[in-house]
Order: C-alpha cells, then sequence, then structure tokens
C-alpha cells in the first residue's frame, strides 16, 4: 500500500501539470492514441522477458517520431491515427508469438497499481520526476505556444520544439500511469482533472494547481474504494473523472448565471 500510495501521488501530479497542457493545445486524441501505442511496448517485453517499463518507453518513443514526424507533411490528428495503427499492428504480432502474457496484458489495460513492488517504485518515481522537470522548465513558452504559435514564432518559441516537448512529457506521463488506470483509461486521467479545473478558473497556474487537486483526490479516492470492493481502479478513476466533470460544468453554468 505503501508504494501504491507513493506512485498513485506521483502519477496524478504528472497527470494534473501534463493534462492542462492537454486541454489547451487540444490534444485529446494523441493523450488517447499514446497510451494505446505503448501498450504493445508491454507485449514486446513479455516477449524478450525484460521489465515491462523498457518496452513501455521504447515504444512511447516511437510514437512520439511517428506523430512528430508525419506531422510535418499531413494534418496532426492523421498523423497521430497512423502512428497509433503501426504500433497496433506491431503489438498484435509481438502478442501473438507469447503465450506468457495474460496477467501482464491485463494489468496494463485495466491497470492494477496495488501490485507495484519495491522494483517499479524507483523508476516511477524517476520517469515522473522527468516529466514534471520537463513541463516545469518550459512552461512559459509552451504556454505561449499552445495558446498562440504565430506569437509565440514571433517571440522565437519554435513549435516544433514545444510540440516534441509537449509530446515528450505527455509519453513520459504515460509510461508511469499505464500501471495506475490501465491502457484503456489512462486518457481520463490526463482530461477530466484539467478539463474541470478550466471550468473553474482561466488562470493558467490556478487550473494547474487545480487540476492536480482534483487529480490526487481521484487516484486517493479510487485506491481506497479499489482496495475494499476489489474492483479495478481504473473504473473509479473514470467513474470520478465523469462525476466531477459534470459537477464542475455545473458549477460553471450556475455562476455565470447569476
Amino acid at each position: 500500500m505503501i508504494n501504491t500510495w507513493i506512485v498513485a501521488t506521483i502519477v496524478a501530479i504528472a497527470a494534473g501539470i501534463v493534462g492542462f497542457f492537454v486541454i489547451v493545445r487540444g490534444a485529446a486524441f494523441a493523450a488517447h492514441s499514446l497510451p494505446m501505442g505503448a501498450f504493445s511496448g508491454a507485449a514486446a517485453s513479455a516477449l524478450l522477458g525484460i521489465n515491462q517499463l523498457y518496452g513501455l518507453v521504447v515504444f512511447s518513443g516511437l510514437g512520439i517520431l511517428g506523430i512528430s514526424q508525419l506531422g510535418k507533411k499531413s494534418r496532426h490528428e492523421v498523423a497521430t491515427a497512423l502512428s497509433l495503427v503501426a504500433l497496433l499492428s506491431t503489438g498484435t504480432l509481438f502478442l501473438s508469438m507469447t503465450h506468457q502474457y495474460s496477467q501482464s496484458v491485463y494489468a496494463l489495460l485495466f491497470g492494477e497499481i496495488l501490485g507495484i513492488n519495491n522494483g517499479q517504485r524507483v523508476p516511477v518515481i524517476i520517469v515522473g520526476a522527468l516529466s514534471i522537470a520537463m513541463v516545469i522548465i518550459f512552461f512559459r513558452p509552451l504556454l505561449l505556444n499552445s495558446i498562440s504559435p504565430e506569437l509565440g514564432e514571433i517571440r522565437g518559441v519554435s513549435s516544433r520544439r514545444m510540440e516534441l516537448c509537449f509530446l515528450t512529457a505527455l509519453a513520459l506521463t504515460t509510461v508511469m500511469a499505464l500501471p495506475v488506470v490501465g491502457a484503456l483509461l489512462v486518457f481520463s486521467l490526463m482530461i477530466a482533472p484539467p478539463a474541470i479545473a478550466r471550468s473553474l478558473t482561466d488562470r493558467p497556474g490556478k487550473a494547474v494547481l487545480y487540476s492536480i487537486g482534483i487529480a490526487l483526490i481521484t487516484v486517493w479516492a479510487s485506491i481506497a474504494i479499489a482496495y475494499v470492493t476489489n474492483w479495478p481502479i481504473g473504473f473509479f478513476v473514470g467513474a470520478f473523472g465523469a462525476v466531477f466533470y459534470g459537477s464542475g460544468r455545473c458549477f460553471s453554468l450556475a455562476r455565470a448565471h447569476f
């Protein structure tokens, strides 16, 4: 349980920060595609008999390269879709070549944070620290590029570099969030809390803090209930996200009306 709380807290903080830029940049499709593409890395790791984290990192990197390079010659969502298809087809091949993946596949699909051990904790902390540090260092240029790429270019902020920086932070967050909520719902943790935060305030700093707070409440409550019910934690993360988002929208509408 100590490992569970530590990992979940780090994941929530990273997801809250990176998720803010997912919402501002309108990159929800990329936030959904990268986890599914990185999932293929778990299949490769199972085939090779190595730590799943290595496979997740490699395939997340391939997803970044695919989206970044294909995005130069086609629309961003098309590049994202093509990268996702390529990674998933490769993952299907790897899965067909091994018969020892059922438990690990289930864990990465639906989340298995109660199974985090000491050996997995340290890599997650390192990856999480890198993701958070990257966003904090490039926060201002990332924000400027997300709101107005043209103005950013005028002020010397390269759109290509900021896109690569954002995708890298998103991939790192994806890698460490997969064991928590699973590939099918990892994007909900990076979309629901920041979307709720954006409906509560227009200030970027406050929105990030609100996003982190909501993400922490979501994962902590989900862990407690999942521990009691023995249900997948991903279900509760998604359910809390939907409830909180609906409540936030109602609050915003009520505030605007009155």
